[in-house]
């Protein structure tokens, strides 16, 4: 699920030592995981400083320790969950609706294809990849939000900017579509 290859067993530690107060494990997962949960979230949001704020809270909550780090748990994709959560509560704030469409907006029409689609269409489990690359940017789209990213349908749907039972549609199309053709 995620591109970081540090999840090794110091990192759990880590977690658990920075929620208890220690400085220096928090500083050392800071800078593991801050420079890619940025990186990733930019995918999401072109919002150079909204996304900041958002990766300073989701390490705060660690900190604080009022987000649960849960035992041999994969500590980037915990990270990614309270980010990408983070983000969508965010978006969701005062004058959010205009920022998440013009972030939409400006991701939806740029050329460049994003990290997360460059390893989707690159997996090399039967024929995955060409399935996946087939299925419409909308349907990619909502796959990524709810099953590579774990969002739920209402934060999906937050973050794309459609209703919950369009994510659902769409959800339903694309597990659809990739059933036929990888049979």
């Amino acid at each position: 699920m995620t591109s970081v290859s540090r999840a090794g067993p110091g990192d759990g530690e880590l977690v658990r030592a920075a929620a208890d107060g220690d400085r220096g494990a928090f500083e050392e997962l800071y800078r593991r995981y801050a420079p890619w949960l940025r990186a990733r979230l930019r995918s999401r949001c072109a919002d150079a400083a909204l996304v900041d704020d958002v990766v300073q809270e989701t390490f705060l909550a660690v900190w604080r320790g009022t987000a649960r780090y849960h035992h041999d748990g994969d500590v980037a994709g915990w990270l990614w969950r309270i980010g990408a959560r983070r983000l969508v509560d965010a978006l969701r704030g005062d004058g959010a609706r205009g920022r998440l469409r013009q972030a939409l907006a400006r991701l939806r029409h740029r050329e460049e294809v994003s990290a997360e689609e460059h390893v989707l269409t690159r997996i090399e489990h039967g024929d995955l990849a060409g399935s996946l690359e087939r299925l419409s940017p909308e349907l990619r789209a909502v796959l990524q939000a709810t099953v590579i990213d774990g969002l739920t349908t209402r934060e999906a749907a937050a973050l794309l900017g459609i209703p919950p039972g369009t994510v659902k549609t769409r959800a339903m199309r694309a597990r659809r579509q990739l059933r036929q053709e990888l049979a």
